[in-house]
């Protein structure tokens, strides 16, 4: 066969001309083009460690917190806690947690890879290249949007772990769910603008430095107002008890509108400090550059102004008088009161009350009782506000939280009542009622030394130390918990006994905590302690 020759300096019909160098890519082809150097640069992204690192930490901690609600860990550790009682408009905002470390690593990652060309020294290649540069800051840009999908994703995850719990109450918002992957978007786009900016390495870490110290003096300056806090991507506003789903006031759809419009900015800038661009691109840009500024205008103008009066009112009605918001619901001969998203709550408290009113005696145990929920929600959601003692006879107050610790707080505010009367007369108690009391909380509780620890101030199982309550917490002397933990020694069934065939006596008021050991069968232990009945030592 005889080969097809070519003259010199044609070309064969068959053969595409390759593009001059710097040619525009074909029309059809540009978004490809974008696309593909995006995932190529969102690989690279994953060989610098700080983004590896930082989000391995990040979905460790989310499945930590996972699994320490799952029936599993329970089983392990005998008991239930807080995270299996979740309020879900607190944890939505408890998923942003995080989201600012993730958002560091891809702001330095991501300005280090814009500028990865020029510290190798193939900067001046590209000019030969047919995508303009312009469309090179797109795609770096565009790299960091997978890491706040799995962002989202994660978040996703938490979320709808939290809700499908079954003693979840409460809503979500999205635009809380929204904050996290918005943030670390925000992060990632600014290391590409910076890199434009400032075509060194350097810069990224020192900027992070700077903006914290200048953040810093920021809040100082301004004395944590409300508007100076809102310009920072994630404001948690957590340490309060949850309040009702219409009472957190957070303008939370205002923030993301902020977090996206700025994104949107910055992108924006980024592509306009890029070169190769035709009119009609450079148009679109500006365009886009200017609404991005009225998104984030909008934003900050709506998340900046405080809690309205009429939210602070609200607040103040359901903090003063739960009452007229409640909703009770009857079980046996307690009444038990709740507000309207927490009614689903009350079976886990009937099950804390008819343990403990099982162990009392006379009528402790049958008399009708009031479990009132109440809420301090006039302090915002960062305020660690307390309950004041109720007066009425016969009325316990819980919170708004429930698990963990809660669980034999409670039992303390209610055995006090079924022991005084009142939580008034109940925090007063300094006698050596405080052994009856801790009796009715600590006798059938399954671990009961370790539910001791959890309900003193000192987190001891020795010694004086205040006992926590929903109200008012009470003392209890060295020498009452050395006779509570010789109670816990002896037979329950046997002690249960005497407290109820002695209990009008164990429940005077003035009985001393010697006598109470006596009548319990534990003399000994009330022998040789300091403190007795006495609120301090």
């Amino acid at each position: 066969m005889t080969a097809t020759t070519v003259p010199s300096g044609r070309r064969s019909a068959q053969t595409p001309r390759p593009p001059h160098p710097g040619a525009p890519v074909p029309g059809a082809a540009r978004p490809r083009a974008v696309l593909a150097l995006a995932r190529f640069e969102a690989r690279e992204l994953l060989t610098y460690l700080p983004v590896p690192a930082a989000f391995v930490v990040y979905v460790a901690a989310t499945a930590w917190r996972l699994y320490s609600g799952h029936p599993g860990w329970h089983e392990l550790t005998g008991r239930e806690g807080m995270a299996d009682f979740p309020a879900l408009q607190d944890a939505d905002r408890a998923t942003q947690s995080g989201a600012t470390l993730l958002g560091l690593a891809l702001f330095v990652c991501a300005n280090r890879t814009t500028l990865r060309a020029r510290s190798r020294g193939t900067e001046p290649y590209f000019d030969t290249l047919v995508m303009e540069p312009w469309r090179r800051t797109l795609a770096h840009a565009l790299a960091v949007v997978p890491f706040a999908l799995l962002t989202a994703l994660v978040v996703a995850v938490r979320f709808t772990w939290a809700a499908l719990s079954p003693g979840a109450v409460g809503h979500g918002s999205f635009f809380e769910l929204a904050v996290a992957p918005l943030t670390v978007l925000l992060f990632g786009v600014a290391g590409v603008l910076l890199a434009r900016l400032i075509p060194s390495a350097f810069a990224g870490p020192l900027l992070v430095l700077a903006l914290y110290v200048a953040a810093s003096y920021f809040l100082a300056f301004t004395d944590d107002a409300h508007w100076s806090q809102w310009l920072s991507p994630v404001v948690e506003e957590t340490g309060a008890d949850p309040v009702p789903s219409g009472l957190v006031g957070r303008p939370a759809a205002w923030h993301a509108l902020y977090l996206a419009g700025l994104t949107g900015f910055l992108l924006c800038a980024a592509l306009l400090l890029g070169k190769g661009r035709d009119a009609r691109a450079g148009l679109r840009v500006k365009a886009l550059t200017g609404l991005a500024l009225l998104a984030t205008a909008a934003g900050i103008a709506g998340q900046s102004p405080g809690p309205s009066a009429a939210l602070e009112a609200a607040r103040a009605r359901v903090s003063d008088h739960p009452e007229r918001s409640e909703t009770c619901t009857e079980r046996g001969t307690t009444t038990y009161c709740a507000l309207p998203e927490w009614t689903g709550r009350t079976a886990a408290w009937a099950r804390t009350t008819e343990r403990v009113r099982s162990l009392a005696g006379g009528t402790a145990a049958t008399r009708p009782l009031t479990v009132r929920q109440r809420v301090e929600a006039r302090y915002g959601l960062e305020g660690d506000a307390s309950f004041a003692a109720l007066t009425t006879p016969g009325t316990v107050s819980i919170g708004t939280r429930w698990g963990g610790n809660r669980v034999p707080e409670y039992a303390v505010g209610l055995a006090s009542v079924l022991v005084a009367g009142d939580e008034k007369a109940g925090a007063a108690v300094c006698d050596g009622r405080v052994v009856t009391i801790m009796w009715l909380v600590l006798g059938a509780d399954p671990d009961p030394l370790a539910t001791l620890r959890n309900v003193r101030i000192d987190d001891s199982d020795q010694g004086g130390a205040y006992l926590l309550s929903p109200t008012e917490g009470l003392r209890m002397s060295a020498q009452q918990t050395g006779v509570v933990r010789a109670l816990l020694d002896r037979p329950g069934q046997s002690v249960t006994s005497a407290v109820k065939a002695h209990w009008a006596e164990l429940t005077a008021p003035g009985v001393s905590t010697t006598r109470v050991a006596a009548i319990l069968g534990v003399p000994d232990a009330a022998k040789g302690a300091k403190g007795e009945d006495k609120c301090e030592e």
